[in-house]
This record gives C-alpha cells, structure tokens and sequence, in this order.
C-alpha cells in the first residue's frame, strides 16, 4: 500500500542530509577557486537494468519541492526517480535512486528489490551512452525513524531505495526502508 505519507520520513532525511552535501560541496574559498570549479553537466540517467532481478525501468528526475525530495508519481508505478541533487550514476559520489514497492493494487517498480544479494550487478544507462556498472555490497533494511541520511547521501556509491518490512495500518506506510548500497565497478 502506498501513500505519499510513507515517504515523508525518506524526504525529511534526504533534506537535511540534502542541506548536509551543499554545505560540503561548498566550503567556502574564494571567488577565483570557485570559478575553477567544474559545472554541472547535462548528462543525467535515463534507466536501471538489473538483470537478476528482470528490472528495466526508465528513470525520472527528483528535485525538492517545498523541503521534500519529490517522488515519481504513482500514475507510473513502474518508473524509478534519480535525485538530481545527487551525482550522476559513473561519477564520483553518492548517486540516490528512489522507486516504490507497490501501489494500492500491485507490484511496483522496486518490489523484488527485496531479493537483491551482494555481488549482483546494477547498470545504470546514462544519457551520454555510457552505462554505470555498479556491484551491490550491502543490502539493509532499517527503520524509518534511524535512517542512515550520512552513509546514503555522503558515502560514495548507488543508492536504491524503497519501502520494506511491515504495513503500519494506522499510518498508512512501511514502517522500514530497504536501502541498496552499491559501488561502481565501471563506466
């Protein structure tokens, strides 16, 4: 079952953690160092392929809107959603990949995210024709009240999110996040 309320504790995580990166990615300097910096690219992931798992899902862009990390609509249970504040799958940083587990009525995209093992591969096609390879390390299922907004939003890597663990009736959400940590083998 889901609901726009059971994403709230994710979004709450991912913007603080969100206001955490920009602090990070800029500490400050002068002018001269940051006009050094590189731009941000245009290059953004347009789908996820995990083959052991049968998922070929294209990708939508996430911003932020009113303080919360958009999701994709329910509408398209079947797509994924990258949080373009986030880095691009193949480069350097911690790339977030968001999708729901299920609808009112069926399977959605990251459903059998659940069954994901360590070792198996994730590929990631990006829109300048390279495909992001990533080996999955650690598969975590955590409460929504301790989620772990350092280790997904700082730490280099994938990152494949959804809900997971028990139905709570009363609030109409998951009480838990499975959270997918991946790292890049190559581009």
């Amino acid at each position: 079952m889901a609901d726009s309320t059971r994403w709230s504790r994710i979004v709450l995580a991912g913007v603080i953690t969100g206001a955490v990166m920009v602090a990070f990615g800029n500490r400050g300097g002068d002018v001269k160092e940051k006009e050094k910096a590189p731009a941000r690219t245009s290059i953004v992931p347009s789908r996820i392929d995990i083959p052991s798992l049968g998922i070929k899902a294209p990708l939508m862009k996430l911003g932020v809107t009113d303080g919360r990390v958009d999701l994709p609509p329910y509408e398209k249970p079947n797509v994924a959603g990258w949080v373009k504040d986030s880095a691009v799958p193949g480069d350097e940083g911690s790339a977030v990949i968001l999708g729901h587990v299920d609808t009112k009525t069926a399977p959605a995209v990251f459903y059998k995210l659940k069954d994901m093992r360590e070792g198996q591969v994730i590929k990631v096609v990006r829109s300048d024709g390279k495909v992001a390879q990533y080996r999955v390390d650690t598969i975590e299922q955590i409460s929504k009240h301790r989620f772990p907004a350092d280790k997904v939003y700082l730490e280099d890597g994938l990152r494949l999110i959804t809900c997971g663990g028990d139905f709570d009736w009363d609030n109409h959400e998951y009480r838990d996040n499975l959270i997918v940590y991946a790292t890049l083998v190559k581009t």
